[in-house]
């Protein structure tokens, strides 16, 4: 059973989710927090993580690192973001298994899902239909992980799980509008438009498509819920499992995003 003492690794702490989830086990008195930042950690390199996991004797492993950005970046950049979330995930699963961990969560994405896939959205739709194509191959890449720890789990036996969260918002998300996701690239622009005096907002699309959205601290809150009940080997998670490889995580209510735009106008007291 994960103790207070027990050693957690959290790769991506800075990052949107992992440092909601830092900052949850800290407030849960969990004292053996393990963080490394991109300068001092290259997740992409097989051998510096391979060092890293011999040397600190890590018990449990939350992978929330990734690179991430909004559609223009990843329409730009497809091959960065298929090669460098493969190898991170590829590298981090493999020194889970060679160093017999405990417990490994992984965090996958929304986008891994048919673009045009039934609603609500279940587990097994996955590779059902065709991927979202301006956000392809960083779907791919989480498909690659969320496939991988389903496979090590089938041959080895071992402990992995996969998260896979909605659209999600709050402190230390990207607010560049040209690499941000759709809410904080919203909010960016009402403050421009406040700050500036413009009277309306332009918003890209019709407006009309839908997303389902979660505060992060709630996703911190269903990664350490999880990572505790399955850790118990939960016989409700483990059922879910035999049927599918990952179990998603979200409030179930969706709006468009025009009444998004409208909700976050509001606040700033302009219109789209």
């Amino acid at each position: 059973m994960i103790k207070k003492n027990s050693r957690i690794y959290i790769a991506g702490h800075k990052g949107l989710v992992g440092s909601a989830v830092l900052k949850k086990l800290k407030d849960l008195n969990y004292k053996n927090l393990i963080v490394r930042s991109k300068k001092q950690l290259d997740l992409t390199n097989a051998r510096r993580v391979e060092f890293f996991f011999k040397k600190k004797k890590i018990e449990y492993l939350i992978i929330c690192a990734a690179q991430v950005g909004g559609i223009v970046s990843n329409y730009n950049n497809p091959t960065e973001f298929f090669i460098n979330n493969s190898l991170i995930q590829i590298n981090l699963l493999k020194m889970a298994l060679k160093y017999k961990l405990k417990k490994t969560i992984f965090l996958g994405s929304s986008c891994i899902y048919p673009k045009n896939s039934k609603q609500p959205i279940k587990e097994d739709y996955l590779l059902s239909g065709k991927l979202e194509s301006t956000n392809e191959a960083y779907a791919i890449a989480k498909i690659v992980g969320l496939k991988s720890c389903e496979f090590y789990n089938r041959q080895f036996k071992t402990n992995y799980l996969t998260l896979m969260p909605c659209n999600l918002y709050g402190p230390n998300d990207n607010f560049d509008i040209r690499s941000s996701h759709f809410i904080p690239g919203l909010i960016k622009k009402f403050y421009i438009a406040n700050h500036k005096n413009i009277k309306d907002v332009e918003v890209w699309g019709s407006g009309k498509a839908k997303r389902e959205i979660m505060y992060v601290d709630d996703l911190a809150a269903a990664i350490f819920f999880m990572l505790k009940k399955v850790e118990g080997k939960d016989k409700k998670v483990l059922d879910v499992l035999k049927k599918n490889s990952h179990i998603n995580i979200g409030v179930n209510k969706e709006y468009t995003i025009k009444q998004f735009a409208n909700m976050i106008g509001k606040l700033f007291n302009k219109k789209i």
